[in-house]
């Protein structure tokens, strides 16, 4: 995988934005303040067409093979927060999903 920082970052997001399996356009629009919409694009068919095992192994791989500092690992789990509340609310699957990327990120 070639991805870009900004790319595998926006890669975790929309997989966090996904985990409970709707598309809320909040979430969407908060990713799209952040990124420019042909990224969005790229990344969003990625994870649509990723399955959970797919997603989680790419975030992983990603990790391994890069330089991804304990700051940056810090600040994408803030952005993880912000998208999860994003829509207002915060569900079990989307809690769910937060404990286990926190997991691989720490």
């Amino acid at each position: 995988m070639e991805w870009t920082l900004k790319e595998f970052e926006l890669y975790v997001l929309l997989y966090a934005a996904h985990s409970n399996h709707i598309e809320d356009i909040k979430e969407q629009d908060y990713l799209l303040t952040l990124y420019d919409e042909a990224t969005f694009n790229k990344m969003h068919t990625e994870v649509v067409f990723d399955n959970d095992i797919e997603s989680l192994t790419k975030i992983q791989d990603y990790l391994h093979f890069h330089n991804y500092t304990r700051a940056d690992r810090n600040a994408l789990l803030q952005q993880l927060k912000k998208v999860f509340f994003a829509d207002g609310t915060v569900d079990l699957l989307e809690k769910n999903a937060f404990s286990v990327l926190k997991k691989i990120l720490d």
